[in-house]
């Protein structure tokens, strides 16, 4: 289904409302991801130092945060459908505090697991998902350019936070780091999401075909099914490929510090992906996205364990960046290509659940395969394969009932 075929909602959503909207939501985006999740591997070290507690327990922690968003993810997105995004965000920034309080205080590791646990709940009402709903229903016809300026700002939130998390861990400790980057996050998103989300939450776009209104249809469909397993896939690949990046390339010579900037390289190929995304749309269909997006990442990640050359590695890494931040906004108007915005926040909901829950067991996972294969080079053979069937996948997530058209 085209972009175009979203119904815009007329009256009083004017572009005051909707400019209000985009910018409050890219403060907040930086923001939460910046704090509620990017902090996290800044500060780990630090935390096992000082109390003791070993670093798998401690991600394993941050582990179930993401568990729990994944879940929390789910009835947000209803509620958001209902409702819209004011309530649900507001409240999660609310709980945001308290939990980053305990995980900050936390005298054991059960006040630290149950600190992580309320901070997924939080996570999963504030980050990309529900985002992405409120600026689909706002946006109505122009909501992909909107999700295109938002990840592109949220893109930022490592370049912003990473280096402040630093430089204020090495003038304190990580409790007091914590505390104080929950004072910033209170501050910002509790206000910014209160006053910022304010206006009419517009009615639900006309379904195209009445399959489309039926929700619950929809997600027990055999396309939206291969949706979720090939996204899932996809991700896991992707994810496992990131996080062991810096291992392979050390393991190919690399110096600590360059292994490094060639994984923030990396992160500057996602933003080149985002901005080529809109002219992306225009030559290509919903599927022929996906499927290319995921063969690109297949193809990409084998070529990792076959190069050697600083050169050839680096070259990957950016091209790497680039499919992954093509892969974002592929997957944030994939409910709407096929079924409509309709149901959206719901159905992202349950597309986002196992998507998050595999990114979550992917650094784990790419260590076991490590393990399992005897090296980091066909580690990546392995996850260039799991990437191969997310494309097969991605051919079977079109109802048999749609004609694809290209973007506008």
């Amino acid at each position: 289904m085209s972009t175009a075929t979203i119904v815009a909602q007329a009256g009083s959503i004017g572009p005051g409302l909707r400019r209000r909207v985009l910018i409050t939501l890219c403060l907040t985006e930086i923001t939460s991801w910046g704090i509620l999740y990017y902090a996290f591997p800044v500060l780990a070290v630090s935390i096992s130092a000082d109390t003791g507690w070993s670093l798998p327990m401690i991600t394993a922690a941050f582990s179930l945060s993401q568990l729990a968003a994944a879940l929390t993810g789910i009835p947000v997105g209803a509620i958001i459908d209902r409702v819209g995004p004011r309530t649900v965000m507001t409240a999660g920034s609310v709980l945001a505090v308290p939990a980053l309080i305990a995980v900050a205080l936390a005298p054991n590791p059960v006040v630290f697991f149950a600190g992580w646990l309320a901070a997924g709940v939080a996570m999963g009402a504030v980050l990309y998902p529900p985002a992405f709903a409120a600026l689909t229903r706002w946006f109505g016809t122009d909501h992909v350019k909107a999700l295109m300026i938002l990840t592109l700002s949220g893109g930022f939130a490592s370049t912003v936070f990473a280096p402040l998390t630093a430089a204020l861990v090495q003038q304190t400790d990580w409790r007091a780091t914590y505390l104080t980057l929950t004072a910033v996050l209170a501050i910002v998103t509790i206000p910014a999401h209160l006053f910022g989300l304010t206006g009419t939450w517009p009615d639900p776009p006309t379904a195209a075909t009445p399959a489309d209104d039926d929700h619950a249809a929809v997600s027990r469909s055999p396309a939206f099914a291969m949706l979720v397993l090939a996204s899932s896939l996809g991700a896991f690949a992707a994810f496992a490929g990131v996080f062991n990046l810096v291992p392979l390339l050390i393991e190919r010579g690399f110096s600590p510090s360059l292994a490094a900037l060639t994984l923030g390289l990396g992160g500057a190929g996602q933003v080149l992906g985002r901005i080529g995304y809109l002219p992306l749309i225009t030559r290509t269909t919903a599927r022929g996205r996906m499927v290319g997006t995921l063969a690109i990442t297949a193809v990409a990640t084998a070529l990792f364990g076959c190069a050697t050359t600083a050169f050839a590695l680096i070259a990957l890494s950016i091209g790497a960046g680039v499919v992954r931040g093509i892969m974002t906004l592929v997957k944030a108007t994939a409910v709407t290509e096929r079924w409509g915005a309709t149901h959206y926040g719901r159905l992202n909901g349950l597309l986002s659940a196992p998507m998050v829950i595999v990114m979550a067991l992917a650094p784990w996972g790419g260590t076991m395969l490590m393990t399992w294969t005897g090296s980091y080079a066909r580690t990546y053979f392995v996850l260039a394969a799991i990437a191969g069937m997310a494309a097969l996948a991605a051919t079977a997530t079109i109802p048999r009932s749609r004609s694809e058209v290209r973007g506008p």
